[in-house]
């Protein structure tokens, strides 16, 4: 359904923090030029926590009219109240998604069979394919693959995006799914292996700076062209790295603003890149020829 790179989109932004919707039509434009497979927008990396729910609807609205179905949009749609996760995601689909990422109720910290019925509440009240995220260091809680492998007995529940940074526990999940369930990277630095192993795919904030290069090496991957793959991820590995030399999407938005694509726009409470790290990410934005 959704495989390859799929960039976790940055939302751009004007230097008053307003949403900047010229560059936000030139960004879906790069990307589809550089054959990014599918676009995630209003996730993490999209600064979901600070649009409002109108904001929120319109940024991934107006990404799916921009894309007008040349390749497949997710809209980001998770939240910790199962009633509000269910209204983002009822707005996403009347904005014409072919999917929705919905990441584990962060701040509340739910136990297992809290998230088990949050996700199959939210599965069985909107009738959209469905991809789980677990993130635990952004969430504070750790879905356990038991529990997503319950869940993906369900049948719109189709995909995870594992960014636990564990690939011991990505395999897992990988050898004991459904054959129809898909496991997805949501860490780039490891990105490569999980896909390798048979994930099929990655949900990337690399993708927003390298997307060409992140496309071939994903494509590779997939494909398990070994040697090809891990050539390409070497190339990529510094980049993987520099992007999170400050919270995410701080790096990864000033890194699009050199390229010229998106202006320099941020929501407090972060800021734009210190001027300590601009020269880490603009070395490896020049290691991998993408400035």
């Amino acid at each position: 359904m959704f495989t390859g790179s799929m960039v976790a989109m940055v939302t751009p932004m004007n230097t008053d923090g307003s949403v900047d919707w010229p560059a936000l039509e030139k960004l879906v434009e790069h990307h589809i030029a550089q054959g990014t497979d599918a676009i995630v927008s209003v996730g993490t990396t999209g600064e979901s926590a600070t649009l409002d729910h109108n904001e929120h609807a319109e940024v991934i609205e107006r990404t799916v009219k921009a894309v007008a179905g040349r390749i497949p949009v997710i809209g980001g749609t998770g939240a910790n109240s199962t009633s509000e996760a269910i209204l983002l995601t009822e707005r996403a689909v009347a904005a014409g998604v072919d999917g929705c990422l919905l990441v584990v109720p962060y701040y509340n910290k739910p136990p297992q069979e809290g998230l088990y019925q949050h996700f199959r509440t939210i599965a069985e009240a909107v009738a959209i394919p469905q991809i789980l995220y677990n993130v635990p260091g952004r969430t504070a809680v750790d879905m356990h693959n038991d529990t997503t492998l319950r869940l993906a007995k369900i049948e719109n529940i189709v995909a995870i995006k594992d960014a636990t940074n564990d690939l011991d526990r990505g395999r897992d999940l990988i050898n004991r799914s459904p054959q129809d369930f898909m496991v997805y990277s949501g860490e780039d630095g490891t990105a490569c292996e999980l896909m390798l192993s048979g994930g099929k795919g990655t949900i990337s904030v690399t993708a927003n700076v390298a997307p060409e290069l992140m496309h071939r090496m994903c494509a590779a991957a997939v494909a398990g062209n070994v040697k090809e793959a891990r050539d390409l991820n070497t190339q990529l590995e510094k980049l993987h790295q520099a992007l999170f030399v400050e919270s995410n999407p701080i790096p990864a938005k000033w890194a699009v603003q050199q390229q010229g694509i998106i202006g320099a726009g941020i929501r407090l409470p972060l800021l734009p890149l210190s001027v300590a790290n601009q020269e880490v990410v603009r070395e490896a934005m020049q290691a991998v020829g993408v400035i």
